[in-house]
């Protein structure tokens, strides 16, 4: 099997993974703040024993340490609105909001790395968006969840272009570490600054929580974040945006079984929804055909 072909099933794992995430976090009766809080906290615990076992003797310098730190503040601030996105509107509206994350990445990737606009990128993340907007237009009750859940998808791509650069200088397990210890340390900050002010108690995770917690921290982001990693040192950005329009239909497939969501959907959801699996189609035969033709 060549190495690209391996990349495109370890991203296409990684997106079924990440398509968990919501019906996982549904189940949870955190709120988003206090939920990715402990997701962090336990991938941190998870990782770092990684980390030390396996870390290259190249050292990483202070000044990429914290730019991988900063990263996972994006990381972090990207899921506080996705599941406020759930928790907001339901498991469906959130993870189709995450298609315009190609819209985001055609035009941002460019300007981060001094390239030219590729059109036809644009154009299959403007038709994701245009979905969107369908459930926008049609589905008033949701338009709030709606709104955070395109904040959540812009802090998606940013990180993901940061980290495509990164990816080729460290290892996986290195990445991981720093980017997840700066999110729940960013974090940390802003619920001790939260209680503080409001004088709350710190929330504590029922025992239910803390199983689906250790699920999600373990399986759907050290094993996930894993895999879209590695994928990303063979692949570009775009296409693993693109190919994140896939979490949508697992998660949302899960949704209708578990949690009945296909009786709160109008027309325009089910318009969205196929504007956008037209464009994750038309952009896997665009990468299969650039491939071939190598």
């Amino acid at each position: 099997m060549s190495s690209f072909k391996r990349s495109l099933i370890q991203l296409h794992l990684f997106v079924f993974l990440a398509g968990l995430t919501a019906p996982i976090g549904n189940l949870i009766q955190l709120n988003g703040l206090y939920l990715v809080f402990y997701r962090m906290l336990l991938t941190v615990l998870a990782l770092f024993p990684i980390y030390f076992l396996h870390q290259q003797s190249t050292k990483v310098p202070l000044k990429d340490k914290g730019k991988l730190m900063l990263i996972g503040v994006l990381i972090a601030i990207h899921w506080v609105c996705f599941y406020g996105s759930i928790k907001l509107a339901n498991v469906s509206v959130a993870l189709v909001c995450i298609s315009s994350v190609g819209i985001f990445t055609a035009v941002l990737e460019p300007y981060f790395f001094k390239t030219k606009f590729i059109w036809n990128d644009i154009l299959v993340g403007l038709l994701s968006l245009i979905g969107i907007l369908c459930i926008f237009q049609f589905d008033i009750q949701f338009r709030t969840g709606i709104l955070v859940g395109l904040v959540s998808a812009l802090f998606a791509s940013i990180f993901t272009i940061i980290n495509k650069r990164l990816t080729v200088q460290y290892s996986t397990q290195t990445i991981q570490t720093f980017e997840m210890l700066g999110g729940f340390s960013f974090l940390t900050i802003v619920i001790l600054c939260i209680n503080s002010y409001q004088h709350n108690a710190f929330v504590i995770p029922t025992q239910q929580d803390w199983f689906w917690l250790i699920i999600l921290s373990l399986v759907c982001t050290v094993l996930a974040n894993y895999l879209m990693l590695n994928a990303l040192k063979r692949i570009s950005a775009f296409t693993l945006n693109v190919s994140l329009n896939l979490e949508p239909v697992y998660g949302i497939i899960i949704a209708i079984v578990f949690f009945q969501e296909h009786k709160q959907m109008g027309k325009g959801f089910y318009i969205g929804m196929s504007l956008i699996a037209i464009s994750v189609m038309l952009q896997m035969v665009r990468v299969l055909r650039q491939q071939k033709s190598k």
